[in-house]
């Protein structure tokens, strides 16, 4: 058994927790909003911060092992990591920000779509890695639903 590299895995998670997140920061306050918004399915609100804190965590865990692999491949599976962190972050913005429904749907899809492409570098790098995403894809295409429910009920 490997040891853990705490400081790397540590570094690994604030970086995901921050990235991630970012853009909730700006957002909170919309929160409101989305109360008031007509929804396919009501969802309690408390769920949304705890879901994340967990997703978050597994993602870290996924990239940590990503970075601890002697895998010729694992920088691209970063590079992916890091490009779906991104697309994940600029959604709230979209959504909460701009309230363009439909155009956060779209970027959903996006979202599904590069994480779907981590996942698969992930998994030719260490299947575990791959395995620690499924609750997050998961994740986001209910939150995809939620999403275009919410632009339909809504226009």
């Amino acid at each position: 058994m490997k040891k853990i590299n705490w400081k790397r895995l540590i570094i690994i998670t604030i970086i995901t927790f921050i990235v991630g997140s970012f853009f909730s920061w700006f957002t909170m306050n919309n929160m409101d909003t989305f109360k008031e918004l007509e929804k396919p399915i009501n969802v309690p609100g408390i769920l949304f911060p705890i879901v994340w804190s967990i997703l978050y965590l597994l993602m870290s865990i996924s990239c940590y092992i990503i970075t601890e692999s002697n895998d010729k491949n694992k920088d691209k599976a970063i590079i992916w990591y890091g490009i779906q962190l991104v697309i994940n972050s600029l959604w709230s913005l979209i959504f909460f920000g701009f309230g363009a429904y439909l155009l956060a749907f779209i970027w959903i899809v996006l979202l599904a779509v590069s994480v779907i492409i981590m996942m698969a570098k992930f998994y030719n790098v260490d299947k575990r890695a791959a395995y620690l995403n499924i609750p997050y894809i998961l994740w986001i295409l209910f939150a995809a639903y939620l999403n275009f429910g919410i632009y339909i009920l809504n226009r």
